[in-house]
């Protein structure tokens, strides 16, 4: 299925058209149980993108992994860590999939991220079980201020990737049962039509069953949580020399079968 919501409510999206999904007022309503028969109404004509809102509203947790693609790591110089680098984008900064940016500083910089949706929660899952409490997939945007991020000789990371609209995701959340080979996926990056990232899913270091498992062995995890899984090599501030966004700039963040993100910066 792809679940998506749409003025207010959940809708299910089928080929070129969508349905109303009466049976709860958000996606993140349905989570716990998607294998309930969904309450559904009449056939629509399939919205804009720019009409769609974020998929899951209102998180309790957001969770985001750093260096999780080698390459990632060989352009910043960075070993590879003995465990998922973890921390948090705050609430505040979702928006859906084709927002509008402000600029904060010069050195603002794309991360285009797979994401997970957990659907049901709790505590102490192995990698066996993970998938369980996995509702599906989205596309993510990791928008990140270098500037804030480097300010200090120690990087502070979720401030600099929590302004306004700098956690966009979408287009729609795409269950589990959708994708048979996520390893198989592409993820890509352009900014105004020229392509700056491009790998395959298959290069996470810590994959979906991990980064869940490991997760749940610390905190508790909640419908409608997210994971952004980390981005691979291609950012800006891994090239030589260094590339950032800038007013104007359009930034297209895609992942084959799960969609795409459309982001204006101002």
């Amino acid at each position: 299925m792809k679940l998506a919501m749409y003025q207010q409510q959940p809708i299910l999206i089928q080929e070129n058209h969508y349905r109303p999904i009466l049976n709860e007022s958000t996606v993140q309503a349905l989570l716990p149980q998607l294998n309930q028969v969904l309450n559904l109404g009449p056939v629509q004509p399939l919205p804009e993108l720019q009409e769609l809102q974020a998929p899951v509203t209102t998180p309790r947790q957001i969770f985001a992994v750093g260096f999780n693609y080698r390459e990632h790591l060989t352009e910043l110089a960075t070993q590879a860590p003995k465990s998922p680098n973890v921390f948090t984008k705050f609430p505040s900064s979702l928006a859906g999939p084709r927002p509008t940016v402000k600029i904060p500083s010069p050195q603002t910089d794309w991360e285009t991220e797979l994401v997970i949706v957990i659907g049901r929660g709790g505590r102490q899952f192995t990698t066996a079980t993970a998938l369980d409490h996995v509702a599906g997939y989205m596309v993510g945007q990791d928008l990140s201020d270098r500037q804030l991020q480097f300010a200090n000789d120690k990087p502070q990371f979720s401030l600099a990737k929590s302004y306004a609209n700098f956690a966009p995701t979408g287009p729609w959340l795409t269950t589990i049962d959708e994708v048979a080979d996520l390893g198989s996926l592409t993820l890509s990056t352009t900014v105004n039509g020229v392509e700056k990232q491009k790998s395959s899913l298959a290069h996470l270091i810590f994959g979906v069953p991990e980064l869940v498992s490991y997760l749940s062995q610390i905190v508790a995890l909640y419908p409608g949580d997210l994971i952004f899984t980390g981005t691979p090599g291609g950012v800006g501030a891994g090239r030589s020399p260094q590339e950032f966004l800038h007013s104007g700039d359009q930034l297209v963040s895609r992942i084959e079968q799960l969609g795409e993100l459309v982001i204006n910066l101002e």
